[in-house]
């Protein structure tokens, strides 16, 4: 079952195009990756996908409802986490999370106590005084204490020290295994990485790649380090050889293209094999690569996307 249906989204402010027939799918019980640069145009699909803003063109579902025209009915069932969360200043992180429970229906005391040990957060403290990474600890006990069935998360860990982290990739876990989806738009590749099932990458508002992680591997390099008998010669005229680094030991790295890896490992073989460690792509090398194309950065539009 689907739970987000984006088709051909586009969103214009003025002249400038921030979304570009935007095709987006996130599906019942998936944590969906959604990446690229600031400026790209990830918090303003989000944006349109919450009803927040009306798409200049293009359908956006969320549970089969419009979510445009159906988005108070739609908010009732889910969760949003946004980058920068802006609170209540006299008052306390806990009447703020008791608020945001009260307006999704949740009772859930004990579920709400967990996680406000787990994130180690003082909610008797004023909204106030608390850190930038305190005010997103508020935003997410909240989140993951009410029964939504969809969580959309736009770099919600902004803020978290690595333990912190590690809790809220742990939330997010859970809340996958009790069959609930999510979308998470994140900088922090390996937190994508660890956590997604589906990737979709944005770059100046078009979706220029999405699938599985093993789906997007072939796109991409495999880092090889090699170490032989005798001196390896003539790599660098190998085509789909990239960062060729020559260490102590006749030991060599470097990065080869997929589609290159039966050639050259016939070729290394003939000096004497004594070890060959492989690393697949990773989706920063992925993601590098595709942004290493584009030829320049992109120029700030409205709102803050490009």
């Amino acid at each position: 079952m689907t739970v987000i249906r984006a088709r051909g989204l586009t969103k214009r402010f003025g002249k400038f195009a921030a979304l570009r027939g935007v095709d987006l799918e996130v599906k019942h019980g998936e944590i969906y990756g959604f990446i690229g640069p600031n400026g790209a145009g990830k918090s303003t699909a989000i944006r349109v996908l919450l009803g927040i803003i009306k798409a200049t063109s293009g359908e956006a579902e969320i549970f089969g409802r419009d979510a445009w025209k159906d988005a108070v009915e739609i908010h009732k069932r889910l969760a949003y986490v946004p980058g920068d969360v802006n609170l209540w200043p006299n008052l306390t992180g806990g009447e703020v999370i008791d608020l945001f429970m009260k307006l999704q229906g949740g009772k859930n005391k004990s579920r709400r106590d967990e996680l406000i040990q787990k994130f180690n957060l003082d909610p008797s403290k004023k909204c106030r005084t608390y850190s930038k990474g305190n005010r997103q600890k508020v935003a997410l006990v909240a989140a993951f204490a009410s029964d939504a069935d969809l969580y959309i998360l736009d770099e919600p860990t902004s803020g978290l020290d690595p333990l912190m982290e590690k809790v809220f990739q742990q939330c997010v876990l859970d809340a996958k295994a009790e069959g609930k989806s999510v979308l998470l738009s994140s900088h922090i590749l390996s937190e994508v990485e660890r956590l997604c099932d589906r990737v979709g990458i944005i770059r100046q508002g078009e979706i220029i790649e999405s699938g599985t992680l093993n789906e997007l591997r072939h796109l991409t390099r495999t880092h090889l380090l090699i170490e032989t008998k005798e001196p390896i010669t003539d790599l660098e005229s190998f085509k789909g050889v990239y960062e060729l680094e020559r260490k102590e030991d006749q030991t060599i790295s470097f990065q080869i293209d997929s589609e290159e890896l039966d050639g050259i490992i016939k070729h290394v073989s003939q000096y004497g094999l004594l070890k060959l460690e492989s690393s697949p792509p990773t989706l920063e090398d992925l993601f590098m690569r595709h942004y290493e194309e584009t030829g320049k950065p992109q120029a700030s539009g409205a709102g803050g996307e490009a």
